[in-house]
């Protein structure tokens, strides 16, 4: 079978696609691969600076790529609500969310709402975010949510309900892997919600990629850089969770390579743990408390 790569992404002409962290890495190369295909991109970044660099060498590469700015701190809810708030100002109609942003293995920091970095980051930041623009995405038949995860979900993952932002103890690699589980249980629970909608929640993960992401990669762990691959390929399954017309709400796409570290997307297996129902509401009930959002689907659903 061939291998999927940009070539078949279809025309993605007259979209709305917004991608967090799309400044550098993972982010980058899938922003300029939909502006390739046509998109207009929002590159939702943290630093402006940076991100008019992006732009800029996107642009070199895409002369007509169709290009916007838009300022989002995810470590900071103040942040994340007035940059849903432009957003949906600017845009009546959202046809991709990609929540690619995230932070890894980093020294025990808090987000500017006092939860641990990593956690606050990578889900709680992406939860809300998710929230506060899904009905411009239900507007739309054929959006899509598209949450970047990680194989690091199976790595000494749980999500530690009686110590969440890692208060007593801290454990970097512990807490991205709970980061990204919590990734996968959202998308599996948002799906659900989703139904009756033409709106689907999908997940991706990179495999190995080499990227800023993995500065803090523990000694233990840098055995693996051989089997590392370039952001462009990391992008894959993003860009294929994203726009593949054969992919369902639900699925999640991962490198088709030895261990899912490298290689071309295809639908893989998540964890037993991240499939778990009782898990999925648990953590979307703890994360609407934390962030003050709720979604507009559901909640006839959760009465059932």
């Amino acid at each position: 079978m061939t291998k999927w790569t940009t070539a078949r992404i279809p025309d993605q002409s007259g979209r709305i696609a917004i991608v967090t962290g799309a400044n550098t890495g993972l982010g980058l190369e899938t922003a300029k691969a939909l502006a390739a295909k046509g998109a207009h991109v929002v590159l939702a970044v943290r630093n402006l600076q940076k991100g008019q660099g992006a732009v800029d060498w996107i642009t070199r590469q895409v002369p007509n790529a169709d290009l916007e700015l838009q300022q989002l701190d995810l470590s900071s809810l103040a942040s994340v609500r007035a940059a849903a708030d432009e957003l949906k100002r600017n845009h009546g109609r959202i046809d991709l969310l990609i929540n690619n942003a995230g932070v890894m293995y980093t020294p025990k920091q808090t987000t500017e709402d006092g939860f641990e970095l990593q956690f606050g980051t990578n889900h709680l930041g992406h939860f809300a975010l998710t929230g506060l623009l899904l009905e411009n995405l239900l507007a739309v038949p054929g959006s899509r949510v598209v949450t970047v995860s990680s194989i690091g979900h199976r790595v000494l993952a749980a999500i530690h309900f009686d110590d969440l932002q890692w208060e007593r103890s801290y454990h970097r690699v512990r807490a991205y892997g709970q980061s990204k589980l919590a990734n996968l249980l959202f998308t599996y629970e948002l799906q659900r919600r989703l139904t009756g909608h033409q709106t689907t929640a999908l997940a991706a993960h990179p495999g190995g990629s080499n990227t800023e992401l993995a500065r803090h990669l523990p000694a233990f762990e840098k055995f693996v850089a051989p089997l590392t691959q370039d952001a462009a390929i990391g992008a894959l399954p993003t860009l294929r969770a994203a726009t593949d017309p054969g992919a369902l709400g639900g699925q999640y796409f991962g490198p088709d390579g030895f261990l899912e570290m490298r290689g071309y997307p295809k639908v893989v297996a998540s964890s037993a743990q991240s499939h778990d129902a009782d898990l999925q509401r648990r953590l979307w009930a703890v994360s609407e408390e934390l962030t003050g959002v709720t979604f507009p689907v559901g909640a006839a659903l959760q009465r059932a």
